[in-house]
């Protein structure tokens, strides 16, 4: 800070003022300030992450602005760092910001009926709130807005976030939006502006979820823990109802036999040591079926030998396994899988992958 202010050439604003006070300064020209010394001192400063509105105002103000003496500079300086040492909390300013900070704390009713009853103010950008939500919300609203607003709404959207949604377009929509985005460049802010309030409305007016996660994904972690007979049972009568869906539960289902095509060889030495070993024991040993035998193999197959052959005696001293009690270590041990998924310790392979 102080290398800044020695680059800073001491001169006058407009009208002369007494040296060494900020006092006369509005604290939007202290900002200013702020932001030319940081910029001059080649300090990172994320100015873009401020809603538009206020670095439209900041860069206005900094447009107006000449020549500050040195005195008002080291004013302005003292005075900030001053309030940055008062500072006990600071809390998000805004809506959206004050839903960010309780994400996982509030119910996602409450957070839609609080935008809805607060609104949108009318210098508030819509743009902030749109690039702020998920995909997975934003997806359903790309999918059936014309090609011409989904080429705007991709082309306001981060870049990691308009490459997921561009992918999960159909190929043929995916390229016309594409081509569209070339021919934004003449857009007017005012009417981008207008196709991100209608955005929003939208997206305030969906309907709240009871559920979490779609139908597909409940039914299929309810069958990753039942029992094979009763999972086969089920299976059977949503085939003779509804084949579609059944096939997606299948498509959901992830059980012990679907370690060698959901579970990367690696990341097998990781999982036993997740699972305590009598459970493991008994998992291994109480493979019946050729699936389950083949599961078991996978996991032998994938550690040490020196591990692998100490599992195979225990096994053998082991025995037979009840029915029940493996079926419960099996599940032991995808739920140990799920939960180093979950903590970013592996990733299963998708069964598009597999496809590939």
């Amino acid at each position: 800070m102080a290398q800044a202010l020695a680059r800073i050439t001491p001169v006058q604003i407009a009208v002369p003022r007494p040296p060494g006070t900020a006092r006369h300064l509005s604290r939007r020209q202290k900002a200013a300030i702020i932001v030319r010394l940081m910029l001059a001192e080649g300090s990172p400063l994320p100015v873009s992450a401020l809603p538009e509105a206020m670095q439209a105002e900041l860069a206005q103000q900094i447009g107006e602005m000449r020549l500050v003496d040195r005195g008002t500079v080291q004013a302005v300086v003292a005075e900030f760092l001053e309030e940055l040492e008062q500072v006990g909390l600071s809390f998000p300013g805004g809506l959206e910001g004050a839903l960010s900070l309780m994400d996982g704390h509030i119910s996602g009713a409450a957070a839609a009926r609080l935008r809805r009853m607060v609104g949108l103010r009318p210098d508030a950008d819509p743009w902030d709130r749109i690039t702020a939500l998920p995909p997975d919300l934003l997806r359903p609203v790309l999918e059936v807005e014309s090609t011409e607003i989904a080429a705007i709404m991709l082309s306001k959207l981060p870049a990691t976030k308009a490459a997921a949604l561009l992918g999960k377009l159909p190929g043929d929509k995916a390229r016309r939006v594409a081509y569209a985005m070339s021919r934004t460049a003449n857009v007017d802010p005012g009417t981008v502006r207008r196709i991100g309030l209608s955005l929003l409305t939208q997206l305030d007016n969906q309907p709240a979820k009871a559920f979490d996660a779609g139908p597909v994904e409940r039914v299929g972690a309810i069958l990753n823990v039942s029992p094979a007979v009763t999972r086969d049972e089920v299976l059977q009568g949503l085939d003779e109802t509804d084949q579609g869906f059944a096939e997606q539960v299948r498509k959901a289902i992830f059980t012990f036999v679907h370690l060698p095509q959901r579970l990367a060889p690696r990341d097998v030495p990781r999982v036993t040591r997740a699972v305590d070993q009598p459970t493991l024991v008994t998992a291994l040993a109480g493979a019946r079926s050729p699936d389950q035998q083949a599961a078991a193999e996978f996991l032998l197959a994938n550690l040490s030998q020196r591990m692998a052959q100490a599992l195979r005696e225990e096994i053998a001293e082991r025995g037979k396994v009840k029915e029940k009690e493996a079926e419960a270590a099996m599940t032991s041990v995808i739920e140990a899988v799920r939960a180093l998924e979950r903590d970013g310790e592996l990733t299963l392979i998708r069964e598009e992958e597999d496809e590939d």
